[in-house]
């Protein structure tokens, strides 16, 4: 019971950094003095420009947070629903953070690289070792 009590907390933060990550993209806030993450996004930036780029990513990251803490109530509901709903937000937030990558490997960190770590070890868990059980 620790263990679900402990996925279910840590879904619903992971959806949280998520939604830091959209306000830093909408400018509300820095995360960090000097972060520009969207901007310099290699698939949208040039085509849409820096400003609408933001707007997409916070849009998108709204909704990976959404996910995130849907499956986190769907760990403490004990609904069946919480697996795919967390598999599809852990792929979508990953895809996120790939696709608004400004295609440099400086300051991974402030680009999303851990949560796409996080992300990857999520799917780990929930597809492949089918935890918990």
């Amino acid at each position: 019971m620790l263990i679900v009590i402990l996925l279910g907390i840590s879904l619903i933060l992971h959806g949280l950094v998520h939604l830091l990550y959209a306000g830093q993209s909408w400018r509300l806030f820095e995360l960090r003095p000097g972060m520009l993450w969207p901007d310099g996004s290699w698939l949208f930036s040039k085509l849409l420009g820096d400003g609408t780029t933001r707007y997409l990513a916070c849009i998108a990251l709204a909704l990976a947070a959404l996910g995130f803490m849907t499956g986190g109530l769907g760990v403490f509901l004990q609904q069946d629903w919480w697996r795919p709903v967390t598999v599809g937000a852990a792929i979508f937030s990953a895809a996120i953070f790939i696709v608004f990558w400004d295609g440099k490997l400086q300051s991974l960190d402030d680009k999303g690289g851990i949560g796409v770590l996080i992300d990857l070890g999520i799917l780990l868990l929930v597809l492949i070792l089918k935890w918990p059980s």
